[in-house]
């Protein structure tokens, strides 16, 4: 384990969920931060909870990589310098491919891919003068797709891969790159989700085990920060997560595919419907930021 203590660490969506969890950890543990969101009222709330004097804020739009840069170098004027990255900003989206709105679709590649490639470019030339370390945030969607979430799932392979190729360009210069991989953790996300779309809601309750079960913010932020501490090249919450990457080839097989479609017949129409009725592919708080 490495100390954070006094390192400096950039977390975009860092205004709620996972993010907000994960910078008041690093916060305690006496990291210097510097957070990014385009909520501004979120942003302010985590910011204003937290020592002023080691916390830097900008409300940024990760597909803007102007603003990304603009962001950066205040954090590197005001502390020195980035040695963490948590390129965690995200978006998800309902509907399947002939019934999700294009313009999410879209809204989903431009923020968890576009957005990952932005943060990382602006902020990697200080990350690389202080061989530090990059965290990708992607998803078990990574390891498992899900009907009805096309884009979300392509859009979370995309990341996963794109933090397997910087490992390579960047690893023989002494910066560690990760990629961290969630199933169903109780953010606002998951919980919007979940008020939406009763669909949704029953095709948790139909998953086997634990796979339908949510973790909470506080135990995903602690197995995030051991993660950034250990600069770890896959972090997995819960830790069991990690053996869907070696079941990838299972669960993306015909037999994989045979089981985890029995229900969909029946349910995703009904979430199509409720995409429909709703007249949104994203949560309404999604929406409304979109929506200035």
């Amino acid at each position: 384990m490495r100390s954070v203590n006094g390192k400096v660490a950039l977390i975009t969506g860092a205004g709620n969920g996972i993010g907000a969890e994960v910078a008041r950890r690093l916060h305690a543990k006496g990291a210097k931060l510097l957070l990014i969101d385009l909520d501004d009222s979120a942003l302010k709330d985590v910011v204003g909870a937290l020592d002023a004097d080691r916390v830097e804020s900008a409300v940024a739009d990760v597909r803007d990589l102007a603003a990304m840069e603009n962001a950066v170098a205040a954090g590197v004027e005001r502390f020195g310098g980035i040695d963490i990255v948590m390129a965690n900003a995200g978006v998800a989206s309902a509907g399947s491919v002939l019934a999700v709105d294009p313009n999410a679709f879209k809204t989903l590649i431009d923020v968890n891919v576009l957005g990952v490639f932005h943060t990382v470019r602006a902020a990697l030339p200080s990350v690389l003068d202080r061989r530090g370390y990059v965290l990708v945030v992607s998803s078990a969607a990574a390891y498992a797709p899900s009907a009805g979430m096309a884009a979300y799932d392509a859009t979370k392979a995309g990341a996963e891969h794109f933090a397997n190729a910087l490992r390579l360009e960047v690893g023989y210069r002494g910066v560690d790159v990760g990629s961290a991989h969630m199933l169903w953790i109780d953010t606002p996300m998951v919980r919007e989700g979940l008020a939406d779309s009763p669909a949704f809601q029953e095709m948790l309750r139909k998953l086997p085990g634990p796979l339908g079960k949510t973790t909470s913010v506080e135990k995903c932020g602690q197995i995030f920060v051991k993660g950034i501490e250990s600069r770890a090249r896959n972090v997995n919450c819960p830790r069991w997560v990690g053996a869907m990457r070696w079941l990838k080839p299972v669960l993306t097989s015909r037999l994989g595919d045979k089981t985890s479609s029995k229900s969909i017949p029946e349910l995703l129409p009904r979430m199509d419907a409720e995409v429909a009725a709703l007249g949104r592919s994203m949560s309404a708080r999604n929406e409304a930021l979109e929506n200035g």
